[in-house]
């Protein structure tokens, strides 16, 4: 699409349906609670402008302001647009009997996660079965140069997209030394070379981590599989004689039997 084109379709954007999805995606973990002033701030405008979008969320039932602070939080209604998402995926049910089969044999946590933009979205999560796991919800998102599951359906991607990814800004955006640019781009080349990606304590200490993609007919990742462990559960020896090959295996039947059944 050239610029005259893109130029062309951007007149039709909604600015107040824009605004309105920033706002809801300001809210995570760490900023569970913000009030009017605070979220001017971070879409640098003034208070007029999120004020109305505000209220229109709140009448939809979107978000709660507590009565005392005037704070805002989401409030489980929002949680709809995500299982609509969700419930929509064919791929988690297609997977479930291969993700259990991956969680017996190795007894870790395993994940399915798509890319979504610059990130990695986990859509299905089976809890493992040793007394330590990793905790991590179905919905989840993070930058995909950071976890495995991210990294391994990165590294197919076309030079462009990693580029985009891999940009100084988005890097600085999610507090990243860019310094690491090179260093991911080496590391991503070194998967791709491997068919499968491995972290030792990477994204999180004392927790090690195996993926491997998921392919469509034309040979693209379309989602990926990990398993994710203490490191005390999953030894070197243990990760390199029966986690790799299995997770290979594994993500090779996920796409033949997706590949005959979703028209992907």
């Amino acid at each position: 699409m050239d610029i005259d084109q893109k130029d062309q379709k951007d007149r039709y954007l909604s600015n107040s349906l824009v605004r309105g999805l920033e706002i809801l995606r300001l809210f995570n973990e760490k900023r569970q609670t913000l009030s009017l002033a605070e979220i001017s701030s971070y879409l640098g405008v003034g208070r007029t402008t999120p004020y109305r979008i505000l209220y229109t969320l709140q009448s939809m039932g979107y978000l709660h302001q507590d009565e005392q602070t005037k704070r805002y939080q989401l409030t489980p209604k929002v949680m709809e647009l995500g299982f609509a998402y969700l419930n929509s995926l064919q791929l988690p049910e297609i997977a479930q009997h291969y993700l259990k089969e991956l969680r017996d044999v190795t007894g870790a946590s395993v994940h399915l996660g798509v890319m979504d933009g610059p990130e990695v979205v986990y859509i299905e999560r089976l809890q493992g079965k040793m007394t330590t796991t990793v905790n991590i919800s179905v919905g989840t998102r993070l930058p995909s140069f950071a976890t495995t599951l991210g990294k391994v359906i990165l590294a197919y991607q076309p030079e462009e997209e990693i580029n985009k990814v891999l940009s100084p800004e988005y890097m600085e955006k999610v507090n990243t030394d860019p310094g690491m640019i090179f260093k991911i781009k080496e590391e991503l080349k070194t998967i791709q070379k491997n068919g499968y990606s491995l972290s030792t304590g990477g994204y999180e200490a004392g927790i090690n981590s195996v993926a491997a993609p998921i392919f469509n007919s034309k040979d693209k990742p379309i989602a990926s599989v990990n398993i994710a462990a203490p490191d005390s559960a999953l030894k070197d020896e243990f990760l390199n004689r029966v986690c790799i090959p299995k997770i290979c295996e594994i993500a090779n039947k996920i796409s033949t039997i997706a590949n005959n059944r979703l028209s992907v």
